[in-house]
Formats: C-alpha cells, sequence, structure tokens
C-alpha cells in the first residue's frame, strides 16, 4: 500500500453574483404576479398560494447572503426564472469543461504537477450537463492529461467520493498522481420559482491532486489517515430530471424534475447521523475527536453545520475550527467543503489533523481524515 497525499487544491468562481436582496425582489414580483392571477383558484382552494419570500427569512434558514453565478442573465427576469445559456456546438469545450480546467489548473499548480504527471481524471458533482461523452475525459483532453477519465454523480458527496476513490487506486498502484474536479453548474437545476429553494445554490468549481508521497514536492500537503463512506436511501432531496422523460411524456421541466426536499426531514436525520459518521471515522484512525484542529464540513446550511459541529465538540465550535463559506458561495452542492480547505488550510502547522467531509442526497455521507505533512 504507497502513502497518499493531498497535494494541491484549486478554486474557481465565476464573475457573476446574485444576492440576496436581488432573489427577493425578483421571486417577490413573480409569486405576487402568480397569486394575482389565480386569485380564485387560491380562493377556493384548488391552487396553494405562493409564499413571498424576505433577505430575514434566507439568512435566518440558511447562512447564505449571496451566490457566484455561471451566467446570471435570465434568472432574476420575472418571465423565466432560470440562466439563459447558449448552447456551445459538439466542436466547442462544454460550460462543465470549461469550469473544470480553471480549477484544475490551479490545483496542478499547488501540486508542481504538469499533465504528463497525472494518469487519471475523475469529474464528480451533483449534475453533469450531458451523458457522454464523459466531461472529464473532455476536462482531460483540454489539460493535455493522458491516461483514463471518468464522471461521478453522487449529488452532495460528489467530490469526497471522488477522493475516495483517487486514494484508492493510488494506494493499490493502479494510478500514481490522480486529479479529482467538481464543476458544480447548479444554477440550471434550481426552481427559482420555489420560495424554500430560489436561494439555496451558487456555481463554482474546485479540485484537488492526489499522489504517492514520494513523489509529493508540494509546499502545503496533507497525508490521508483514513477515508469512510456510507448512505442511506431517502428520498427527501431528489431531482428527477432524466431522459426517461422522453418516454414516459411527462414534463421533462415540471416541479419534481428539478432540485426539491423536505428540508426538515433532512435537517433531523442528517445531522445525527453525519456526527456519528465523523466520531466513528476518527476513532477508526486511531484518533479521538479532540485531536482533530479543524473540520471542512460540507456547506450547505449555517444550522446544519452548527449543530453537527456541536455534537462533535460538546460545545459551539469557533470559525476557526470548523470554518464557513457558505455565506460568500452558498450551497455549491459537492464543492462546499473543498473550497473550506482550499481557503483555510496553509496557516496549519506539520502534524495537524483535520478531516473534510460531505453530507447531502442519497442520503449519502464521505469523509477523509488527514495530517498536514
Amino acid at each position: 500500500m504507497h502513502k497518499v497525499v493531498i497535494s494541491g487544491s484549486g478554486l474557481w468562481k465565476p464573475a457573476e453574483v446574485v444576492t440576496n436582496e436581488e432573489l427577493v425582489t425578483s421571486y417577490n414580483a413573480y409569486a405576487t404576479r402568480y397569486n394575482e392571477e389565480n386569485t380564485a383558484a387560491i380562493a377556493a382552494g384548488d391552487m396553494p398560494e405562493k409564499p413571498l419570500s424576505s433577505v430575514d427569512f434566507i439568512e435566518k434558514a440558511s447562512g447564505i447572503k449571496q451566490r457566484y453565478t455561471y451566467c446570471k442573465d435570465g434568472i432574476l427576469d420575472v418571465d423565466r426564472m432560470r440562466p439563459r445559456l447558449p448552447e456551445r456546438s459538439d466542436d466547442e469545450l462544454s460550460h462543465q469543461a470549461e469550469m473544470a480546467v480553471h480549477a484544475a489548473r490551479e490545483a496542478m499548480a499547488a501540486a508542481g504537477k504538469i499533465a504528463a504527471d497525472i494518469d487519471m481524471v475523475i469529474v464528480s458533482c451533483a449534475y453533469t450537463q450531458r451523458a457522454y461523452p464523459a466531461i472529464a475525459i473532455e476536462a482531460q483532453e483540454a489539460l493535455g492529461i493522458q491516461g483514463s477519465g471518468f464522471d461521478m454523480l453522487v449529488a452532495c458527496s460528489a467530490a469526497t467520493f471522488a477522493l475516495h476513490r483517487a486514494y484508492d487506486a493510488i494506494a493499490a498502484g493502479s494510478a500514481n498522481c490522480v486529479l479529482a474536479i467538481n464543476p458544480e453548474l447548479t444554477t440550471p437545476q434550481i426552481n427559482f420559482m420555489d420560495r424554500d429553494a430560489h436561494f439555496i445554490f451558487g456555481d463554482v468549481s474546485t479540485a484537488i491532486v492526489m499522489e504517492r508521497e514520494e513523489t509529493c514536492t508540494a509546499a502545503h500537503s496533507y497525508e490521508v489517515l483514513g477515508t469512510q463512506a456510507v448512505t442511506q436511501y431517502s428520498s427527501n432531496i431528489r431531482s428527477n430530471f432524466g431522459y426517461l422523460s422522453y418516454a414516459d411524456d411527462s414534463n421533462p421541466y415540471a416541479d419534481d424534475k428539478l432540485f426539491h426536499q423536505n428540508g426538515r426531514k433532512v435537517f433531523k436525520e442528517v445531522c445525527p447521523m453525519a456526527a456519528q459518521h465523523l466520531t466513528e471515522q476518527v476513532e477508526k484512525v486511531g484518533l479521538e475527536v479532540a485531536d482533530v484542529r479543524r473540520w471542512w464540513l460540507h456547506q450547505a446550511n449555517i444550522n446544519m453545520n452548527e449543530l453537527i459541529a456541536k455534537r462533535l465538540l460538546g460545545r459551539d465550535p469557533d470559525a476557526n475550527e470548523a470554518p464557513v463559506v457558505l455565506d460568500e458561495y452558498a450551497n455549491t452542492a459537492s464543492a462546499g467543503s473543498i473550497i473550506a480547505f482550499h481557503l483555510y488550510n496553509k496557516d496549519l502547522e506539520s502534524g495537524d489533523l483535520g478531516v473534510i467531509c460531505s453530507f447531502g442526497a442519497g442520503y449519502s455521507i464521505g469523509s477523509l481524515v488527514v495530517r498536514k505533512r
């Protein structure tokens, strides 16, 4: 078994931002018009009234203050309520591969790697913009990397599950250096006409380079001490978009085909599941929770993060122990914990311990215990 290290990380964020104030103004204009147009049906109980949103509601429910978006055009248009992305031809770099390449190049530079050093590329995220050819293979080609590439979809746990596959390949000797990328283009799957979902997600791309310890020359690197994953089936977070809509004659853009969740059930069920998972993961590698210097947790909801950390530590965490980035980035699906790691790892000293963790639809939870070299 080869020792495996994380030797570089990358983060790319789009240039455009959508604030809570902008979202609320747009959504409330839509909801007000909807309620006025359907006054009689709502009064008769045939249709539900659209509730209004507010900045206070969003920040209290999530801790989110803004989000980056790959394409802002169309999102705030009351007559559209979705991004207006131009379709690219088959011989152009796809939107998602472009996002992937941006983050990948930064991660490779941080690790001190060139294309010839990498022999596997994994693109892992909540959604890919097409079924095939794989976005990973397209990004691999754009980066000039030889070897193999493949896509993975594990919702908000996609990033950690990809790191598990990278770790396994390197430890077993089937790969020497793996590039795992998370181009999270989430805004096209948001129902901006849903008060409880319109504010949740943002677009971003992250990347991690993992390699054998003996080849690592990076200034900041982390040895992977252990990995752990668990899944438990639940429909409480769901997106039914897929090619079967063509065969079953359903509306491919109906509300159930976009992201939707039962947020209260998710909160109630995932928080204790994640806290137990993390405690067991740390103990499995011979450590105690108190030994961990930093927790890079999934960035879905500030209330979830605070409760999980409090269950782990037996007290409220401080910002230095469990850094939060969702106020600026919003929920970025699988990329959240990698953003936190990327932004808050260089200050740790040799020997300091940390845990990267994700939790999301499935349910799925993935984690890695790491030690600063």
